[in-house]
């Protein structure tokens, strides 16, 4: 089906080819991802715009010997393909399938495991200066992109990297997209330069005049950096130390080809600016690169089609009262790191364009930015996943909770999140932020809830953080009117004997599940902190056993707060703490990863049994 590409097994036979054979290998390969994802669902766009740079890179340089550190890691499909993993694409994203982003224990050809942005320049500088340091002819790319130079990291590896004599390639695959659309001054003026033709025209122009008279060509190249300042990015690049070169045609193979192998041959830091078409070769995709970003299964020849939808999403349901609570108080904004679609916000910024902001794939400005409209008595609203959350750590002690700022963080896709696999769980939120003073932290249990809960954070003059799962809830309807909740106040959801289980958000369903056959008491304890200590003080003066139950890691979370309160009003009992395990939980289907860690009605049951028949 495939002649070329069922040869290519591994680098080495596509380095056999003939130079003239790589563009039937690229149509093929564009077929076949197609083909592919549509059946298994992933990331398509950014991985069809990627085709012929990855032919090109695997064709030059001597992988896995030579590292190619790929950023944010959903473009690297063609790569795995190329790698030895075409066969495993029918299980991608799968339990015990292949991974949606480079991974180590993967393949010898994932040099670096990522997915989040911005880590490839820093992480193949590190390896660059390895390989200085071990003498070796080992050569180190970093493939930037996907709206990733937006983001501080990479600018702190520029300049670092820059100003060391180390033989680096950084490629900059500029494709003008992200997730959502890019944003920022960098951007805007590398599009404005490059897509329109002042800057083609301007360089054709000067070498046919200048070469006509070469003292006039001599006296141009003597002032070359002035005019390329005013022409072409290459002046900041070149600030940081790189030897800059393009902007080159990324889908055109010759001539990536011949560009690398010059570059391959110089030494030093050296910059490749590549311009590249998100979805190339798929019209759907090219047409609309947002929605074939990340897709589920779909007809490669009807496009995605979309569906009713069924239950509202938590996500749904946050946009929802986004927007509702933004004509109610025109305080409200909204911000997002580059996570428009994903967080719920496209109808908030149709609405609300003033008070949108999204900050581009920068998260700890996102933060900040956060703090500055509160301290000037603007109301900000994060929406943010909990794992990029965790990259803006440092701000959100600093700069929001130490100054007491109520900045609200609406954190999605809390708990484990599926086929993203352990990069993109959101486990640990719980655990790092109930550590921080004044902050106040929810959990909902279900849609109604969630809506609620935001409100009641708005309302605060604190910082608040409300949690919530990715997917949909339990089914219960959004009551359109707001009340705020009492800050701290659990409440007992059923009646019981003997044991009491002490649900957190997403858990409180088969908490519920599992009590009826156990008869036992259940608790939706709705804040983590403040933690209601009095409900706490009754469940345990009541029950012989305690069971907290979370979709957080179990160290550190909901269930040691709750140990924690036992141990300050000096209570003495037996406590069982269900959560995630202590380790990094690998992709597959969400509900079957909670019932892997115990974590559905039969393993609360099962768990409550084993601890009684101690």
């Amino acid at each position: 089906m495939y002649p070329l590409l069922d040869t290519i097994n591994y680098p080495s036979q596509l380095r056999e080819l003939e130079r003239d054979v790589l563009p039937q290998l690229a149509k093929e390969l564009r077929e076949f991802l197609v083909e592919s994802v549509s059946k298994t669902g992933g990331h398509l766009s950014s991985n069809l715009g990627t085709v012929e740079l990855t032919i090109a890179l695997h064709y030059v340089f001597n992988t896995p010997h030579d590292r190619l550190v790929w950023d944010v890691g959903h473009q690297t499909y063609v790569h795995k393909i190329l790698t030895g993993r075409r066969e495993g694409m029918e299980k991608l994203r799968m339990q015990g399938g292949v991974a949606g982003f480079p991974r180590r224990d993967e393949s010898e050809y994932d040099a670096f495991g990522t997915a989040h942005s911005s880590t490839s320049i820093s992480a193949a500088l590190g390896m660059a200066v390895a390989a200085q340091l071990e003498n070796t002819d080992r050569r180190v790319v970093a493939i930037i992109g996907d709206g990733a130079m937006s983001a501080g990291m990479a600018f702190e590896a520029l300049n670092n990297a820059g100003a060391m004599d180390t033989n680096l390639l950084v490629i900059l695959n500029d494709n003008d997209m992200s997730i959502s659309p890019p944003v920022g001054a960098l951007n805007n003026h590398l599009t404005s330069l490059l897509t329109g033709k002042v800057y083609a025209t301007a360089r054709r122009a000067g070498e046919k005049v200048l070469g006509v008279v070469p003292s006039v060509l001599e006296l141009a190249n003597r002032t070359q950096e002035h005019v390329k300042g005013m022409l072409s990015p290459s002046t900041l690049f070149e600030e940081f130390g790189f030897n800059y070169i393009g902007p080159i045609d990324g889908h055109d193979l010759e001539k990536l080809i011949t560009t690398l192998k010059n570059l391959k041959n110089l030494s030093g830091p050296q910059f490749l600016h590549v311009v590249t078409r998100k979805g190339e070769g798929y019209k759907a995709a090219e047409d609309d690169p947002i929605l074939y970003h990340g897709v589920s299964k779909f007809n490669p020849e009807a496009g995605i089609v979309s569906k009713a939808s069924g239950k509202p999403s938590y996500t749904q349901v946050f946009g929802d009262w986004l927007c509702d609570m933004a004509e109610l108080d025109h305080r409200l904004v909204g911000i997002t790191p580059a996570m428009r679609e994903g967080s719920g916000l496209v109808k908030f910024s149709q609405e609300y364009p003033d008070r949108y902001f999204d900050v581009g794939i920068a998260e700890q400005h996102a933060v900040t930015f956060a703090a500055g409209l509160a301290c000037d008595g603007m109301k900000p609203v994060v929406a943010i996943y909990s794992t990029f959350l965790q990259r803006a750590y440092d701000q959100l002690i600093h700069d929001v909770a130490i100054q007491n700022l109520p900045v609200v963080f609406a954190i999605d896709r809390a708990g484990l999140v599926g086929a993203d696999g352990p990069t993109h769980a959101g486990s640990f939120d719980l655990t790092y932020l109930r550590c921080i003073p004044n902050i106040t932290v929810m959990t909902p249990a279900d849609e109604n809830e969630c809506r609620q809960m935001l409100y009641t954070a708005f309302q605060m003059d604190t910082p608040s953080a409300v949690r919530y799962p990715r997917g949909a809830g339990v089914g219960v309807v959004p009551i359109k009117e707001m009340k705020a909740l009492k800050i701290g106040l659990g409440e007992i959801r059923r009646k019981g004997e003997k044991i009491a289980l002490l649900a957190f958000g997403s858990m409180l369903k088969p908490c519920l599940e599992a009590a009826e056959e156990l008869n036992a008491t259940v608790a939706n304890m709705r804040f983590v902190k403040p933690l209601d200590d009095d409900l706490v003080l009754h469940l345990a003066t009541n029950h012989s056993l305690l069971v907290t139950v979370e979709e957080n890691t179990t160290m550190g979370g909901a269930g040691s707060a709750v140990l924690e309160s036992l141990e300050n009003m000096n209570i003495s009992t037996s406590v069982l703490q269900l959560g995630l395990p202590d380790i990094f939980i690998d992709q597959g289907d969400p509900t079957q990863m909670l019932v892997d860690c115990g974590r559905d009605k039969t393993g609360i049951i099962k768990a409550i049994k084993e601890k009684l028949s101690e």
